[in-house]
């Protein structure tokens, strides 16, 4: 790795104070300077090859690492990468873990509704997609992202809870809309986790009743593998609102273990309803227009026909475009 030397940067150091710290009169030594290794700034068919062969050793090197390493400016390797190599930078992906027997059953579930959809080209219409999610009350602030301009330091400071509330929201969307959310609090009002009890009231008190008007004969139910969703006390509940029409772990219909590239909430609804609800937007629900639900469905035969093309494999990150 080609830096500068001992003698180089001390040289640097000593311009720096002998300047008074100015950033700009040490640019400008430097560069008139030949003592001082210049960056090359020419796109040179040499230049080009060793580049290339530099992102095909370690294509992962930062671009001011690559730029110390091949003695160029930045903003050169940057073009080079770019119109010369055609190359482009992606961030990694992060997908949830897939054990062995995971990618068997995705591709199996993937095969069925495929099939369904076969046979009832509206099938992927029919199906009420359950979920549940925390949102904590104090909001969320990535102070990585979060910057304030002023001519001086504010020294802006945000105070948070050693341990910040939250809530546990459910909701059940379908192509025909949302339904939700339904909190989950105890009879004092506080906000309460999920376990089968809490989960089998919000299904009778709240979940059935929402379902009053609509053709539920035609409708399918899916939920996660979560243990308090998946007792057979409340699986036998479910049967009485929707028969064998249940996607669900010990259902008539198996959902794949750790698919939630799979659950429309959480490819798109939660975090849609996030993004409003921590930017002071309270009124996420009813913010969803009958279009977006549309998309968010008919992407979901997309995924549907990744899975079975794929054995059950992860998803290519360009399928979560809605």
């Amino acid at each position: 790795m080609n830096r500068l030397t001992k003698e180089q940067r001390l040289q640097i150091v000593q311009i720096y104070f002998e300047n008074n710290g100015s950033v700009r009169e040490v640019y400008r030594k430097l560069r008139s300077s030949s003592d001082i290794i210049r960056r090359r700034t020419v796109r040179t068919e040499e230049t080009i090859a060793a580049v290339e062969q530099s992102v095909e050793e370690d294509p992962n090197e930062s671009i001011r690492h690559r730029a110390q390493q091949l003695e160029l400016c930045p903003s050169t390797l940057w073009k080079i990468l770019r119109k010369d190599l055609g190359l482009r930078p992606y961030k990694i992906q992060l997908v949830q873990e897939l054990k062995p027997r995971d990618h068997a059953m995705r591709r199996d579930f993937g095969v069925w509704a495929e099939n369904e959809i076969d046979l009832d080209a509206d099938f992927h219409r029919k199906i009420l997609f359950s979920d549940e999610a925390h949102f904590w009350l104090n909001g969320y602030v990535n102070k990585q992202n979060c910057r304030i301009w002023s001519e001086e330091n504010p020294h802006e400071t945000l105070e948070t809870p050693l341990h910040p509330q939250k809530l546990t929201v459910w909701c059940a969307l379908w192509a025909g809309g949302v339904i939700g959310p339904y909190f989950f609090r105890n009879n004092a009002g506080e906000s309460v986790t999920v376990n089968g009890d809490r989960y089998r009231t919000m299904i009778t008190d709240y979940f059935v009743p929402e379902l009053d008007g609509m053709n539920v004969d035609e409708l399918w139910f899916q939920q996660d593998g979560a243990t308090c969703h998946t007792a057979h006390v409340t699986i036998d509940l479910l049967k009485e609102t929707f028969d064998e029409r249940i996607i669900s772990r010990n259902g008539p219909v198996n959902w794949p273990p750790r698919s939630c590239d799979l659950t429309p909430l959480d490819y798109f609804l939660w975090g849609y309803v996030k993004s409003l609800v921590y930017a002071n937007k309270p009124e996420f629900i009813a913010n969803i227009r009958p279009h977006m639900l549309e998309k968010v469905v008919e992407n979901w035969t997309c995924r549907i026909g990744f899975i079975r093309a794929s054995r059950g494999g992860h998803m290519p990150e360009i399928i979560f475009k809605h």
